[in-house]
């Protein structure tokens, strides 16, 4: 593939339309935002069209790698069963199946968690494979057994558009007849009552804002649900679920910068939410619940930035009239990001990114209970679990029992597939119960991982993760000597919403390493590897230092003699997609190529926007350009389709590949698709391509063979790039 074999690439029609605020701007492409235009889907089509025919010469590079991605991948494998009652919970994916199926088995009191094949018999509760039939798209949410284990809650999403239909069905020993009722355009987040009978589901309103919580009695017409709860600040989202001792259903308001929480006592599901904690600007905190059957106290445990940049956790009892009596029972400690907490009967498990790394504190509890860890006591008896090395993720997995010894992780990083281990708190042991099984002769020590920084044009040292086969090192045993001679190289970044993109092993990419690619992460400021003080300074007027970053971090992986400097390319998805038009904009000589997936490209016109899905909330996060006129030139200098501009005949420039979902509620397709037609406009001779997924949404497709494939695309599109690349020099 090349730009001259490539054939035309469809041109967009421009339409006079003016945009005013703060100044002019034209907009010519304005009219790719209305979907009922037929001309904008017959352009959609002609895109994919150009794109399957441009990506046409790499087919058979395509089906070769994802020959191998299927090859590495056990696609007939079970899930590791997880405890919950008087049950194994566990999935299954089969060979030429799409989407797994979901199982249960009775477990017996004495029974020790369940390594290899299950015995016993085992219940289908949902076939996914079974729901997708007829549709393009799938995807299943929600899905929560009642508390007596004999109900089945579900939602399903056939379009993208992530508005659910909720239904329910009785379990194998139920004797509850079946549940008619279909409760439509609901979304993420639902509880059950401890009756079993009552449930909580979430609304949106036009513009996809989770702003009601119903509530539903089984075997009632939906229409007669009762809302129980109504945010009417359009900067904040609702969001429901359960403490971890199933006392409370807990309800969370929140914007980017404050939240409040509302707790309903689940034995009395009737009962109105009362606010715990009131609402104060800038501060954020969301709740757990700890009651010690012994001594027959409740805290609520919550995690607050209240004095405490990086979250600390504080504790009061459950009568307390707003958290009077409140005491620390992990302090804050500057850089030290507390992200989440689980409670257990008997200890806690602290959620903690330590070093720009996801890390677990475990918090051991005494006779004493949470009282007993008042002043210093959270720390004296708390502990790090161990990592498998640096960089590398050490997470929570999922844990549905309350009284327990163990507590269930996951542990990877960029070359260790995905362990699942059973950690004994009181022992501090791990038993191995399943290590990600990568097919293919793979043996992770053919591989290294290691981090470097780069300093940011501030003096700030930006962390970069970084994996690639160990034969491509100066000294095999030693990646502090650098490469032997400069590869190419993927670089991802995100760097927005707080959001960290952590090392994690993916057998999918092992197609790029083993052709000799590097692959690393820049782990930029407006995301949270950092930290608190790490996101402020890449969000509002900060934003820039996101865009700096990555070009800093660009920079020293050429500079150090990693990375070949023909041979670079870069890749982001949505807010990450702002970063690939960014860097398109600011540096394109740079990079090779380019893979800017679901976009969020044409910022200034979207938020100004309040009528389109996120975006008053959005204010807190990039400012808002409809009202404030520093909001609106700081978004104006690096919104990509705004600053896009006719490049001199002597900068290259890199290969684009974009995508986009015709129903994307978070980024509309139009962003990309202005995107595309204007750089076709601005430099003819750019190569390229828009490939749009016309029944699927901000995720792409939900089929696994589908995803897998859409990867392979991708990958030869990269590896297409470096070849052409290193023959033009």
């Amino acid at each position: 593939m090349s730009k001259r074999t490539a054939p035309t690439p469809p041109i967009a029609e421009k339409r006079p339309h003016s945009l005013q605020s703060f100044s002019l701007r034209e907009d010519p492409y304005y009219w790719l935002a209305d979907r009922d235009d037929p001309q904008v889907i017959s352009y959609l089509e002609a895109e994919n069209e150009y794109a399957d025919a441009a990506l046409s010469p790499l087919e058979e590079q395509c089906e070769a790698i994802f020959d191998e991605i299927k090859a590495r991948i056990v696609e007939t494998d079970l899930s590791v069963p997880i405890r919950h009652g008087g049950f194994w919970y566990y999935q299954r994916t089969q060979e030429g199946f799409n989407y797994p199926r979901f199982y249960r088995v009775n477990a017996r009191p004495t029974q020790a968690p369940p390594v290899g094949e299950i015995e016993g018999n085992e219940e289908l509760l949902i076939d996914e494979n079974e729901l997708a039939i007829g549709h393009d798209y799938l995807e299943v949410t929600n899905a929560v057994v009642s508390p007596n284990h004999e109900i089945l809650a579900y939602a399903v999403d056939h379009s993208g558009a992530e508005r659910y239909t909720l239904m329910f069905r009785p379990l194998a020993n139920s004797k509850t007849p079946a549940v008619p009722e279909k409760i439509t355009d609901t979304y993420y987040g639902l509880a059950w009552g401890n009756d079993n009978k009552t449930v909580f589901y979430v609304k949106v309103d036009d513009s996809m804002r989770p702003y009601q919580v119903w509530r539903h009695l089984l075997y009632s017409d939906p229409s007669t649900d009762v809302l129980i709860f109504q945010e009417s600040d359009e900067r904040f989202n609702v969001s429901i679920g359960r403490t971890h001792d199933d006392r409370f259903i807990v309800i969370e308001a929140s914007s980017h910068t404050t939240s409040e929480c509302f707790v309903i006592d689940a034995d009395a599901p009737a009962t109105s939410p009362r606010s715990l904690l009131p609402r104060k600007a800038g501060i954020e905190y969301s709740v757990e619940h700890h009651f010690d059957a012994k001594t027959k106290k409740g805290f609520f445990l919550v995690l607050t930035n209240d004095c405490a940049l990086d979250f600390r956790v504080i504790a009061f009892r459950d009568d307390a009239i707003e958290g009077e009596g409140a005491f620390d029972v992990v302090s804050h400690r500057v850089g030290v990001r507390i992200e989440g907490i689980d409670a257990f009967s008997g200890f806690l498990v602290i959620s903690e990114r330590l070093d720009a790394q996801p890390t677990l504190r475990i918090v051991e509890l005494d006779a004493t209970g949470i009282e007993g860890l008042r002043e210093t006591a959270g720390f004296k008896r708390s502990w790090i679990v161990p990592s498998v090395g640096s960089p590398s993720s050490t997470f929570a997995g999922e844990n549905l029992e309350w009284e327990t010894t163990l507590v269930r992780i996951e542990q990877t990083s960029l070359i260790d597939p995905r362990t699942v281990s059973d950690l004994t708190v009181a022992s501090r042991s791990l038993l191995v119960r399943k290590r990600q099984p990568v097919l293919g002769g793979f043996d992770p020590s053919h591989y290294v991982t290691y981090r470097r920084f780069a300093q940011a044009s501030d003096g700030t040292q930006i962390p970069i993760s970084i994996a690639h086969r160990r034969d491509l090192l100066r000294d095999q045993g030693d990646p502090t000597k650098g490469v032997a001679k400069p590869a190419p190289c993927l670089l991802y970044g995100y760097g927005s919403y707080e959001h960290s993109i952590d090392p994690q092993f993916s057998s999918l990419r092992l197609s790029l390493l083993d052709r000799g690619v590097i692959f690393a992460i820049a782990h930029i400021r407006g995301g949270g590897e950092g930290g608190r003080r790490w996101y402020l300074e890449g969000k509002l007027k900060n934003k820039t230092n996101t865009f700096t970053d990555f070009l800093a971090v660009s920079r020293t992986l050429v500079d150090e003699g990693l990375v070949d400097s023909r041979r670079l390319s870069a890749r982001g998805g949505s807010a990450g997609g702002l970063l690939m038009g960014a860097i398109r904009n600011m540096a394109p000589e740079r990079y090779c190529a380019i893979v800017a997936e679901v976009p969020f490209v044409d910022v200034v016109t979207t938020m100004q926007n309040p009528t389109l899905p996120l975006t008053i909330g959005e204010y807190e996060e990039w400012g808002n350009p409809g009202e404030n006129k520093d909001d609106f030139e700081t978004m104006l200098s690096y919104s990509p389709y705004d600053q896009l501009s006719a490049s001199p005949k002597d900068v290259p420039l890199p290969s684009l590949f974009v995508t986009a979902g015709l129903n994307d509620p978070r980024v509309g397709y139009f962003e990309p698709a202005k995107w595309v037609a204007k750089l076709r406009a601005t430099n003819p001779d750019e190569f390229v391509i828009l490939r749009t997924q016309m029944g699927a949404g901000h995720a792409g497709p939900s089929g696994r063979y589908e995803s897998w494939r859409d990867e392979a695309r991708v990958y030869a599109f990269l590896l297409d790039a470096f070849a052409a690349a290193e023959k033009k020099n």
